[in-house]
């Protein structure tokens, strides 16, 4: 049984985008997502997840993962286990990312491209990266554990022009001014 109040348990972010047309290298995004401690919430990452790795604990899992966008709906679906993430742990950046092999491309270079965050059956987020043309990166949602314990879901739609790697180490700093 849920306890009213308790926020988010267990949330997945699924990703969609159409493949590359023929004729064009193939089109590769990836959802990662990146873990903080109760000591430094907006210092560096304890750990990332993306697609090759996933939490020390199981706690943040890939579930499905695409390198191409083919498929039907949402080809690419993180999993995160709030509810059994450490105490140690007050912060959860989510954010997606394009892989620069190829060429450069932007979310402006993709069509039907778009995430959801969801709660069970209950949409937390939808998107469809429209306002982020420009970006090769974008952070989408942030979860921090209150003070009674309880997770919070905030949107934290943001847009980078970095590779997944650098993406990775700045996506969790505070907005610019």
């Amino acid at each position: 049984m849920r306890i009213v109040g308790k926020g988010p348990e267990k949330v997945e972010i699924k990703l969609r985008w159409d493949p590359s047309p023929w004729n064009e290298p193939r089109r590769h995004l990836d959802i990662i997502a990146t873990t903080y401690s109760a000591d430094a919430p907006h210092g560096r990452p304890v750990y990332a997840v993306h697609f090759d790795s996933r939490s020390p604990d199981g706690t943040i899992n890939m579930i499905r993962h695409s390198q191409t966008g083919l498929g039907l709906g949402f080809v690419e679906v993180m999993v995160l286990e709030l509810d059994r993430l450490a105490s140690d742990f007050a912060r959860v950046v989510v954010g997606v990312s394009i892989h620069q092999s190829g060429g450069d491309r932007t979310f402006g270079d993709l069509s039907n491209a778009g995430v959801v965050v969801v709660e069970g059956y209950k949409e937390l987020l939808a998107d469809d990266f429209a306002r982020f043309a420009g970006s090769t990166a974008v952070t989408v949602a942030e979860f921090v554990r209150n003070a009674s314990g309880a997770w919070e879901f905030h949107e934290m739609l943001r847009g980078f022009d970095t590779d997944p790697v650098a993406f990775t180490a700045e996506m969790g700093n505070a907005p610019r001014s």
